[in-house]
């Protein structure tokens, strides 16, 4: 999974690189930095989703609740 694209170097503490090359042994992953790369798009695709439910409005939450039967008018 080999692709040109622009990119940055970050820094991480050798106890925790050594863990990622143990585990990506049993991996397809083909390096520690696609593997960082993989989990870091898992991680920010989940705070996507946790902002999306954020922005819903209570009170419309309630008005939709209260339009299919489920509260009281």
């Amino acid at each position: 999974m080999s692709t040109e694209v622009d990119s940055r170097s970050v820094a991480i503490e050798e106890h925790l690189y050594e863990r990622v090359e143990r585990r990506i042994a049993k991996t397809n992953f083909e390096s520690v930095d696609e593997y960082v790369t993989f989990v870091l798009e898992e991680v920010v695709a989940c705070d996507d989703v946790d902002e999306a439910h954020e922005e819903v409005d209570e009170e419309d939450v309630q008005a939709r609740l209260r339009s299919l039967g489920y509260l009281d008018a």
